[in-house]
């Protein structure tokens, strides 16, 4: 297949718990069309409109480089700024998007890190219902691709870190790396040492610059227009993984030409959990202030086993000076639990959050959800697969040298039980993905059959744009969100269109895209 230059691709609280209920495929919309579910979270009331729209990009698009687009739901910015409404109603905009470390799921692959940018074209259908649905009303136009580099213009990899070590550049932190033989895809080449980068978060600057935060370090990194690191933020020392008295990169995520290749121990003592880092990453409309939420608890909060690990931890910095950074405050969000039908031993599990949005200076959205639910898995019905909010207004500041500068500073107990004094960030559900009654509206669904309109697994990006097509006044929003596909297809190119592959699944897995309308209450500023 062709490289997409100019191809058009349809993509297609609370006071308490209690006082907003979810709707769900046992819990149906209001009579009111206009509202599915209402939450008043901390006195403030959001609504959950309707789904407004669906598309989908194929699984086997590839970009400039000849490589499959991939897994760039990982995040996704929309630039406010070319956010537009159009006469006939139809809404336009520039899109940015990260997909993370490559395919892997058979074993991480030598993929160069980038940002891919999509022109939006989104057209309402006001009239679809479940009996009789839309076609998608979502299409994107795929433009460019920036790739991102080191310091000194390397190329990044998404090859698992090192166990050990990393690289070091004038200005920086030790930055986590992976040392590779031949091309780091399994096949001959010069062999070499790259920044190791899982892209997770995305924010975009005015300057034109991003950040983008990681799952390896976990790190948080700035990088120019042009794609080169020009910043990496190191959270304090009891984020970092620890093994065996010292800091340790690796998730333990072995290349696919080497499947077998170990770390010991398999999982940090201490830090982020194997693959659950800063998995999210918003920043204040004005720019001066950055926040990152991790996956999950960190390992000495509870991580990485269900039902413990939901302390997970918000940092705030403060990028007035993008160069310096500096640590202001520190909070603790308590993950969901959801109940896993298939779990016989821990049928209790956590919700990890995949993307977090601002909202306001205390509230903001979070998508939380379960794993191994959906498209390409042995079990379509999730369970648990929400955009919500939370507010940190009453939640205790843990910033402390005690709970962040020594590798195992805990918050929190090995069962996950927060220390006397922490007060947790108020959680309030809200807006739920697996509505039957809404997706029907597209042809889609949440369980039953593994058909194209069964929703995809992984949820990991919001957006949210004014649906007045100027600055949200009226407090009406459309909050995208697209799917990791995971690099999922029997028809995927890597290396520059050199590393052709068919992922073992059998599946073909489109980047699906979800539209939602909501309305917020005032004083909210998502923009």
């Amino acid at each position: 297949m062709r490289p997409l230059s100019s191809l058009c691709l349809v993509l297609s609280s609370c006071l308490s718990l209690t006082t907003a209920v979810p709707t769900s495929p046992n819990n149906p919309p209001r009579a009111d069309s206009n509202v599915v579910n209402q939450t008043i979270c901390n006195g403030k009331q959001y609504t959950y409109q309707r789904l407004a729209g669906y598309g989908f990009v194929p699984s086997n698009a590839r970009d400039r480089y000849g490589d499959t687009l991939g897994g760039w739901g990982s995040s996704i910015a929309i630039d406010q700024n070319t956010w537009r409404k159009l006469k006939d109603g139809t809404y336009t905009g520039t899109l940015y998007a990260i997909p993370d470390r490559g395919w892997n799921t058979q074993g991480t692959v030598n993929y160069q890190n980038r940002v891919h940018t999509f022109s939006i074209s989104f057209t309402p259908n006001t009239k679809a219902t479940a009996s009789s649905p839309s076609p998608p009303n979502l299409s994107l136009i795929y433009k460019s691709t920036t790739l991102l580099a080191d310091p000194n213009g390397g190329p990044t990899t998404g090859l698992d870190a090192d166990p050990s070590g990393g690289l070091s550049f004038k200005d920086f932190p030790l930055l986590p790396a992976a040392t590779f033989a031949g091309n780091g895809f399994g096949q001959p080449g010069p062999g070499g040492k790259s920044l190791s980068v899982d892209a997770e978060g995305l924010v975009l600057n005015r300057d034109g610059s991003y950040w983008i935060s990681d799952e390896y370090g976990p790190y948080i990194y700035r990088f120019s227009r042009s794609g080169k690191l020009l910043t990496a933020i190191q959270p304090p020392r009891a984020f970092l993984p620890t093994r065996n008295g010292s800091i340790s990169f690796s998730a333990d995520s072995p290349p696919v030409y080497d499947p077998d290749r170990t770390v010991t121990p398999a999982d940090p003592q201490s830090g982020r959990s194997n693959n659950q880092g800063l998995e999210g990453l918003t920043a204040a409309p004005d720019g001066k202030t950055l926040y990152a939420l991790t996956q999950s608890a960190l390992i000495q909060d509870g991580g990485p086993n269900n039902p413990f690990r939901r302390q997970a931890r918000l940092l705030q910095y403060s990028i007035r000076n993008p160069n310096r950074p500096t640590l202001e405050k520190e909070y603790v969000v308590t993950l969901p639990l959801y109940t896993d039908p298939t779990s016989k031993k821990t049928p209790r599990k956590v919700a990890g959050q995949s993307e977090i949005h601002y909202l306001t200076p205390t509230q903001f959205l979070i998508i939380s959800r379960d794993s191994g639910f959906g498209r390409g898995q042995d079990n379509s019905q999730s369970q648990y697969r929400h955009i919500d909010i939370f507010d940190i207004s009453a939640a205790t500041n843990v910033a402390s040298p005690a709970n962040d500068n020594v590798a195992n500073g805990s918050i929190a107990s090995s069962t996950g039980v927060l220390e006397p004094g922490v007060t947790a960030a108020t959680y309030c559900s809200f807006l739920d993905f697996n509505v039957n009654s809404e997706l029907g509206k597209f042809g889609l669904h949440n369980g039953g059959g593994q058909d194209a309109g069964l929703l995809n697994e992984k949820w990991e990006s919001l957006a949210v744009v004014p649906v007045d097509g100027k600055k949200g006044s009226d407090g009406e929003f459309f909050v995208f969100s697209v799917s990791d596909n995971d690099f999922i297809t029997q028809d995927g190119y890597l290396n520059g269109g050199k590393f052709r592959y068919s992922d073992e699944s059998g599946f073909n897995l489109d980047n699906q895209a979800l539209v939602f309308q909501v309305k917020f209450p005032q004083g909210v500023d998502p923009l």
